[in-house]
C-alpha cells in the first residue's frame, strides 16, 4: 500500500463566474462553475454566458475566492 505524503496544488482549478450586468442592476446574478488552467490564464476569466433571469447572453467574470 502506497501513501501520498502531500498533494501539490493542481494547475487546473474550479472557479465560479458571475453575471456582471445583473449585479450592476441589483437583480439576481446567474452563476456558473467551470475549470480553468492557471498556467494559461493567470488573470481573471471573462466569458459570455446565458443569464436565465435576464433571458440573454451577458458577460460573466470570475469571482474572488
Amino acid at each position: 500500500v502506497t501513501t501520498c505524503m502531500a498533494k501539490k496544488k493542481g494547475i487546473r482549478v474550479i472557479i465560479t463566474v458571475e453575471c456582471t450586468e445583473a449585479r450592476g442592476e441589483g437583480l439576481t446574478p446567474s452563476r456558473y462553475t467551470t475549470e480553468k488552467n492557471r498556467k494559461n490564464t493567470p488573470d481573471r476569466l471573462e466569458v459570455m454566458k446565458y443569464n436565465k433571469y435576464l433571458r440573454k447572453h451577458t458577460l460573466h467574470r470570475e469571482l474572488k475566492k
